[in-house]
């Protein structure tokens, strides 16, 4: 087995979860997460000043980009908001965490897009600021301005005092 196809089978889960962040859509987050390997297998990869993580995170969100300009002349794709049995949600969590988590996603997505992906790529994907400053094609300082403004915005929509932030 090639090393990337090694280092791709532990991502995998991943890569679902942020192609499912950007589409909301769990069959277009497989698409992507499989054109994404797809690219990934069949490349040579030629960069190794970037992490993989970061390459990988990029061929997936290069592809979401692909994917929505071909989109333009389709219909409109169902929302997984409208579709909560799609997402996972443990059984016995108590009603008040799904509130607030129900509150989060909904301030996440009132998030501008650009702050939205760099707060999934740092604060979900665990991705380090340059790694995400590689992925975005973005200068750290801008990756660090956006996530801070992301976090503060964040809070104020769900009540957090700027005293109670991490």
């Amino acid at each position: 087995m090639s090393t990337i196809a090694t280092s791709l089978i532990p991502m995998l889960p991943r890569l679902r979860r942020y192609a499912l962040a950007l589409c909301k859509v769990a069959d277009t987050a497989d698409d992507l997460v499989q054109v994404a390997c797809e690219k990934a297998l069949s490349s040579q990869r030629q960069t190794l000043d970037v992490s993989f993580d970061a390459w990988m995170f990029r061929i997936l969100r290069n592809s979401w980009i692909d994917r929505l300009r071909r989109q333009r002349t389709r219909g409109e794709e169902i929302d997984i908001v409208e579709h909560s049995e799609i997402g996972a949600f443990d059984g016995t969590s108590i009603p008040e965490n799904r509130l607030m988590l129900k509150q989060t996603m909904q301030a996440i997505g009132r998030l501008p897009a650009e702050q939205r992906e760099l707060l999934l790529l740092v604060c979900v994907e665990e991705l380090t600021y340059r790694d995400a400053a590689e992925v975005l094609d973005l200068p750290i300082g801008t990756v660090m301005s956006r996530l801070a403004r992301a976090r503060r915005k964040l809070a104020e929509d769900i009540g957090i005092e700027a005293g109670q932030l991490l």
